[in-house]
């Protein structure tokens, strides 16, 4: 990759470089950005320490030398390695709102952050939901968002195997400052949670069978295995938490989860289970809802 310091000058430049630059390297965008100028003007901007959003006159100022040469190491970076930029950043947006991550969880990018928005409604009452389980948290994004935005007055517990996730998770709710509400766990699923009940489950667990594994792009391999791979039919995971989830939800509780490209092989698995299949404007797909009564109905087919 050249070093274009002597012909490009502004912020305009370095994001219409990269831009080109990113489509020639054929890199794949699906953590944070869908497309190459939105990539770059994410890196430049944050190489730069300037928020998302700078006022106009800003695009067309002239850059030191040094600030180049910073902008083009972070470029070279994300083209070369092809690590996601989350994981360069150390940062990633959830629900509009900023979290810290790193190699040790997965990058946010549930279409669950748009339940989150709407506190869920219709499908739960928001004065009903006095405790919450957040299962498989990754980096406590949907925990600490349903704390901020959805339930301001719920107890959360974030829950996960990963004690390295856990840490992350940790170090995101100190940073919201959530320590009071939202409790981080270890636990294999629901193994350690003896005796709890929740009015709202939601898991957004590992759910990419064998072959969409094998698949994935370049970037997709620097996240955790343990966040992504699932089985043969990537239901390894959804499959113990409809077996024994029934039991941690209050009576008017309910349980969403999300398993992405693994919906059809669960329909196939369990035809007569009425799933509720969840919509979203923003996209996003894969994301059913039972309720605790479905749960104990259905419970002789789990």
């Amino acid at each position: 990759m050249e070093h274009p310091l002597d012909e490009l000058h502004t912020i305009s430049d370095f994001i219409r470089w990269g831009a080109t630059q990113f489509n020639k390297a054929q890199l794949f965008f699906g953590h944070g950005t869908d497309n190459a100028v939105d990539e770059a003007a994410t890196l430049v901007l944050y190489a730069l320490h300037l928020a998302p959003e700078i006022p106009a006159i800003l695009w067309h100022a002239q850059l030191t030398h040094s600030e180049k040469q910073v902008i083009v190491e972070f470029l070279n970076r994300r083209i070369q390695e092809r690590i996601p930029i989350p994981y360069l950043t150390h940062e990633a947006w959830f629900a509009h709102l900023r979290f810290y991550v790193d190699r040790r969880v997965l990058i946010p990018r549930s279409p669950i952050a748009e339940l989150i928005e709407q506190r869920f409604e219709p499908w739960v009452q928001v004065e009903q939901i006095e405790r919450m389980l957040d299962l498989c948290t990754g980096s406590g994004c949907i925990a600490i968002a349903s704390a901020m935005l959805a339930f301001p007055q719920a107890e959360i517990d974030a829950v996960d195997i990963s004690s390295e996730a856990l840490e992350v998770a940790q170090k995101n709710v100190e940073n919201y400052g959530l320590e009071h509400r939202v409790h981080t766990l270890f636990s294999d699923l629901f193994a350690s949670l003896s005796g709890k009940q929740y009015d709202l489950i939601v898991c957004n667990p590992p759910y990419a069978d064998a072959q969409e594994l094998q698949n994935m792009p370049e970037e997709y391999h620097y996240e955790p295995k343990v966040g992504l791979a699932a089985g043969q039919d990537g239901l390894l995971f959804v499959k113990r938490i409809l077996r024994q989830a029934a039991p941690y939800l209050t009576p008017h509780g309910v349980l969403i989860v999300e398993v992405g490209l693994s919906q059809n092989s669960l329909i196939a698995e369990y035809p007569d289970v009425p799933f509720m299949w969840l919509e979203f404007q923003r996209g996003g797909e894969g994301v059913f809802l039972l309720t605790a009564e479905q749960l104990r109905l259905y419970a002789h087919v789990f």
